[in-house]
């Protein structure tokens, strides 16, 4: 606790930790959604600016990029997007401004849904600023079938009714992949008798400690027990992106970068309830053996081997509670404790669950020096 300084005690709202069905849901997709590239914001364009003459186009003055670059800084997505489809000097400077990462203006949320008559294939973007919705249709298998496990930089963390996972953009319609869920360390495919994947064999080991006997569920049910929480983080280093994962058993962390063929499992600790990625490292916090504390670890991803290091122990008189990780606006890390009355902090899926928040503790974390480049 000395090298921690106790900021104060806030209220910051409603912070989900729940895996959630997307047919059910309407959540906040979270600022950046950024990634365009002209063909995949076609069918966008059609509903978020009107058709522009050659005449218009044409007798628009020419301004210098620096200059656009700093006008299209100050837009909303929408606004950004429509700019962006102008003209080919216009869409030079909103490419620029994406591409060197100025693009900073603190954004309204959007909310996106699901509904049954705008069909299975189709999200619902609300915009807030301009109180109107814009239909996209996703990229199969159906989003309304799938579960949500994280959303940033643009990017949705979804499973579909074979527990498999995609990052889904639903601005630009752009799915990718992620590993398969049998290559995971836990989860074991079983084939019927003609070689087809029929079911799943999930065992509980932690690499700590031994476990029960595995449990054996259909396609569709695994992803109940699996998936706790994913998160995206832009990798500098190529240009790409990171995803992490909490899952069972036991809350454990796995990792993978887009375009990797299978998870990368990192035991043998677990009870994980939050993570972030900053200067090549993985910050993540778990719960350990002694009652009521929690550890700090960092992991560096950047080499062939998974370096982990332990940072500090935080005890704490409070049973009930969340703890998560977050970068301040002056680029530092924060944890905050959120302080809980008694709930369930595992319910059934499905079930309702509210949480009284009684208040949050903050934390600053000293700054860690960055990894070099490998």
């Amino acid at each position: 606790m000395d090298s921690f300084s106790v900021a104060s005690i806030i209220s910051l709202g409603s912070l989900s930790v729940q895996r959630t069905h997307l047919c059910s849901l309407i959540f906040r997709v979270l600022p950046r959604l950024l990634g365009f590239t002209p063909s995949s914001l076609k069918k966008f364009h059609k509903d978020v600016h009107p058709r522009l003459t050659e005449t218009m186009v044409g007798t628009s003055p020419e301004l210098p990029q620096d200059i656009l670059i700093g006008i299209f800084a100050t837009l909303e997505i929408p606004d950004l997007i429509r700019a962006g489809a102008v003209c080919p000097s216009w869409h030079y400077a909103y490419t620029s401004l994406r591409r060197l990462g100025h693009y900073k203006l603190p954004q309204t949320p959007c909310l996106l849904y699901t509904s049954e008559s705008a069909g299975d294939s189709a999200a619902c973007l609300y915009s807030l600023t301009e109180k109107r919705s814009y239909k996209l249709t996703l990229p199969g298998p159906p989003i309304r079938t799938r579960c949500l496990i994280g959303s940033s930089h643009g990017w949705l963390v979804t499973v579909d009714d074979r527990s498999e996972m995609h990052l889904v953009n639903p601005i630009t319609c752009e799915q990718i992949a992620l590993p398969s869920v049998i290559t995971l360390e836990p989860v074991k495919p079983i084939f019927d008798e003609y070689g087809v994947l029929h079911k799943y064999e999930f065992s509980w080991h932690t690499g700590l400690r031994g476990c029960d006997s595995p449990s054996i569920f259909a396609l569709d049910k695994l992803r109940d027990r699996l998936h706790y929480k994913a998160f995206v983080f832009p990798d500098t280093s190529t240009g790409s992106y990171i995803v992490v994962l909490i899952h069972n058993g036991q809350r454990q962390l796995s990792f993978a970068r887009v375009g990797d063929d299978r998870w990368t499992w990192l035991p043998p600790h677990e009870d994980y309830t939050d993570c972030i990625y900053k200067d090549g490292l993985l910050y993540a916090m778990c719960a350990v053996g002694e009652l009521y504390t929690e550890e700090l670890h960092t992991f560096d991803l950047s080499g062939p081997v998974v370096v982990m290091k332990s940072i500090i122990r935080i005890p704490t008189k409070y049973e009930n509670g969340y703890m998560y990780i977050v970068q301040a606006p002056w680029g530092g890390l924060l944890l905050i404790r959120r302080i809980l009355d008694d709930v369930d902090l595992e319910p059934e899926p499905g079930a309702p669950v509210f949480w009284n928040t009684t208040g949050y503790t903050i934390y600053e974390l000293p700054e860690m020096p960055a990894q070099p480049q490998r």
